[in-house]
This record gives C-alpha cells, structure tokens and sequence, in this order.
C-alpha cells in the first residue's frame, strides 16, 4: 500500500507566524515517518477576498484553481490555525471559501468530500488557540471533512520552538506527533 498524501497547510497570512513554524514542524515530523507531504506556505497564496459577484463576473482565480489542485492531490489534510477573535482567521476563511467553489462540471464542495482532516493550533496565550478549532471543526464538517477527534493546541508557542524552528517543548512535540500519526492511520485505513 502506498503512503497516504498530506497537505498542511497554515491558517495565518504572516511569513513566519508560529502556525507556519509549526506547519513546518509537521512537515518534518511527516517526513520522517516516510509520508509525501506538501507545504501550502501562507506567501504562496495570492486569493483575492471572497466575492460571489466577482466570481460570476471572472470565474476563479487563477491561485483558486492550483489550490483546489492541491487538495484534489492529497486525501488528508492538516490545518495549523491561530485564533483571532475566538475563531478562524479570515486568512483561512477565505482559502476554504476558494477552494469550495466548484469549477464546471463538478460537483460543490469536491475537494473537501471525503477527505481527513487534523487540527493544529499554536498561540503566544495559554489556550493555544484552541477556539479557533471549534469553529474550524464546524466549518470542516459540515462541507464533507472527516476531522479526526485528536486535536492539540501548543499554548505559549513561542518558547516551543527556538530560532530555527527546532522543538525545544518536548511535551508540545509529542502532544503534535501523536495527533499527526494519528492522522496517518486514519488515512491509510480509509483510502
């Protein structure tokens, strides 16, 4: 049997947020365990702000279409989501709008439909953001996500990683690597 297909991707538009050092940790700790993997770093989206009317008027952008590839490619999914507010970013918010909307001839939500989801989330507060993966749990589910139960939030995620983007909280490390194996076994069960 093949190795399952991840996406992880973060859900903030900052270069070097602690989501995207964490993203990049999940890559590594993939890598390792021999998974094809693919990075959806944040400078790698230029999406403009959802807007049915000009969707009408110019059909997707062009970054909508290889994004929506993107998800086609891969079977599981990994989201590192800060909080804003309590909730998603609209960073996030607005990639999954994107990626919802079908192209001609397909069927709505196709590159969500079936695919397996883990949630990730990494704050500079205690909570870790972990609000923000209630709302995206919902979101997530209700557009054809299966999201796996484990989830985990690295609060004061600033002083998990150093300055290379190397863990330092072997606790926080381990809490993530359990939820991303977890994953893995989903996957490779359900394809």
């Amino acid at each position: 049997m093949s190795e399952p297909r991840i996406l992880v991707l973060a859900g903030s538009a900052r270069k070097n947020s602690l989501n995207s050092v964490l993203a990049r940790a999940v890559e590594q700790i993939l890598i390792t365990r021999g998974v094809e993997v693919t990075l959806l770093e944040a400078g790698e989206v230029d999406l403009p702000l959802y807007h049915g009317d000009e969707e009408e008027e110019q059909g997707l952008p062009p970054d909508a279409v290889r994004i929506k590839r993107l998800f086609r490619e891969h079977k599981g999914l990994v989201f590192c989501s800060p909080e804003y507010n309590s909730s998603v970013t609209p960073f996030l918010k607005n990639l999954i709008d994107w990626v919802s909307r079908p192209e001609e001839g397909q069927e709505p939500m196709a590159e969500f439909t079936g695919k397996i989801a883990a949630l990730l989330a990494a704050s500079p507060g205690r909570l870790g953001a972990m609000r923000s993966l209630v709302h995206l749990r919902d979101i997530l589910g209700n557009i054809g996500v299966l999201v796996i139960p484990d989830e985990r939030g690295i609060g004061s995620a600033h002083k998990a990683f150093d300055e290379n983007g190397q863990w330092v909280d072997e606790r926080a490390r381990d809490g993530v690597t359990r939820v991303v194996e977890s994953l893995v076994g989903v996957v490779k069960k359900l394809s």
